[in-house]
């Protein structure tokens, strides 16, 4: 295994971003710079063509600068700093501060917040890989996708096209302040398949992705998955429409990860309590879940996409339990949102770019495991449904409902799978009715990170989220 380089960019600048804040520190009582050097590329071959090239949304060089004036904080990005520069930018800070409570729209005012905690903390981190995606070269992985892809359009005649594709990003950020100077060096690395099966006029497609804390051998996996999204592609032509109802279910651990994320990521997510839009605040020391269900998030909790050693305000990289035993204890803040509440921090604050406010996000968020086999709960089922190839969801923090799409559900009649398939399907519900009904949890539990999730359909950042499989009582449609 290797560990990720440090940037050159950031070594470049270093001092004289060091030097800026020196300056500034002389007029505000706190100041922090956080600098961002990314690279980004994504990969795709399918039946319409090949692409390859950098992505906008991921990479980027560039710096925010954080004031505090006594009363509030105020933010500044920029991406260029030469020497010559810095009082340029000083300036700047100053004209604007001294303009912004002008530029309020009418009712609105300057908050007052409390001065950031500014202890001691100096350290260089780096995730570790097997494979520089950036070393590999785009020819390399693009014919390698290339014959993927052939290899799936050519496992069963009745596969229309196998679209697969990868993205990596690689990103060094440096965080100052007058007491802090850390570094970290990360590389996470996704990869997916879709297969569309035709039958006559019918298509039916399926889906599956791959990430990884790491580098292109996450290749390796993709390859690995090809023939069973292939079949059960199409598989899937056989599929018949599932009654409404509510059904005994178990869900994999993606469903699982879905729920998860939906039900109650979003729902803990504490700037919705200072904007009182989440239900969850009122439920904090109240029992939410079967006791079975314990509920982490953070960017130290484990290894995926979304770990990091400190977040994009400088608070290190935290485990969070949100649930223990079925009890909501804690949500999920950002610096801002902690000190209007009056809690702690929890390290997830994060910004999509150096360009962007910081918010209270998700990080790696997950059921802990249970003791149950996965074979003794689909045995425990008289009338019910296996749940997997989970797609979308939608979820309403204020009134804590939710609406999640599932490719299929494999019927199960007496204990077994019968072999029937239905598909699509559609999962509702109130949160913590479908949360108190989990009566099984698998002793194994798996994440992935092959999305991103956004804060109001914007300010995308990477996520990952699974767990075990679960039994519960679920409304289907």
């Amino acid at each position: 295994m290797m560990k990720v380089k440090s940037s050159n960019y950031l070594k470049q600048i270093k001092s004289l971003l060091r030097t800026l804040l020196d300056r500034l520190l002389q007029e505000y009582s706190y100041v922090s710079i956080l600098a961002s050097d990314s690279v980004s590329k994504q990969y795709g071959v399918s039946k319409q063509g090949i692409y390859a090239g950098e992505s906008g949304l991921l990479a980027g060089r560039g710096f925010v600068i954080k004031v505090y004036d006594g009363s509030s904080y105020s933010e500044f990005s920029y991406n260029d700093i030469t020497e010559e520069k810095i009082e340029e930018i000083i300036e700047d800070i100053r004209h604007l501060l001294s303009s912004s409570s002008n530029v309020l729209p009418e009712g609105l005012e300057l908050s007052n917040y409390k001065p950031l905690p500014d202890e001691s903390l100096t350290f260089c981190e780096s995730t570790e890989y097997e494979i520089d995606p950036e070393q590999l070269g785009d020819e390399t992985i693009i014919n390698r996708l290339v014959a993927l892809s052939k290899q799936g359009k050519e496992a069963n005649e009745k596969i229309l096209d196998c679209n697969v594709f990868c993205n990596y990003q690689k990103y060094n950020k440096l965080f100052l302040s007058k007491n802090r100077d850390m570094e970290q060096n990360v590389l996470w690395m996704t990869a997916g398949v879709s297969a569309l099966a035709v039958r006559g006029e019918e298509i039916k497609d399926c889906y599956q992705s791959y990430s990884n804390l790491g580098g292109a051998e996450i290749l390796d996996k993709l390859e690995q998955g090809i023939p069973v999204v292939v079949n059960t592609a199409v598989e899937l032509l056989e599929s018949e429409s599932i009654k409404p109802g509510e059904y005994e279910c178990i869900c994999t651990p993606n469903v699982t990860g879905m729920i998860v994320h939906e039900a109650f990521g979003h729902g803990v997510e504490m700037d919705m309590f200072v904007k009182k839009r989440a239900q969850a605040e009122q439920f904090i020391g109240k029992q939410v879940a079967s006791p079975l269900i314990t509920m982490h998030d953070g960017a130290a909790a484990t290894k995926e996409v979304a770990s990091y050693f400190f977040d994009d305000e400088g608070v290190p990289a935290k485990d969070t339990m949100i649930i223990d035993h079925g009890i909501l204890v804690a949500g999920l803040s950002d610096s801002q949102s902690a000190m209007l509440l009056e809690t702690k921090p929890t390290g997830n604050g994060r910004r999509e770019s150096y360009e962007r406010k910081a918010y209270t996000r998700m990080t790696n968020t997950f059921f802990e495991a249970g003791k149950d086999s996965v074979e003794d709960m689909i045995a425990s089922i008289k009338d019910g449904f296996l749940l997997d190839n989970a797609t979308s969801g939608m979820e309403d923090p204020k009134n804590w409902g939710i609406q999640c799409m599932v490719n299929f559900a494999r019927e199960i009649k007496d204990g077994k799978l019968t072999g029937k398939i239905f598909s699509p399907i559609v999962l509702t519900g109130y949160v913590p009715d479908l949360l108190k009904s989990i009566s099984m949890v698998s002793d194994k539990i798996e994440l992935g990170g092959g999305g991103m999730c956004g804060k109001g359909y914007k300010e995308w950042v990477k996520v990952s989220d699974g767990g075990p499989y679960i039994k519960a009582k679920i409304r289907l449609g």
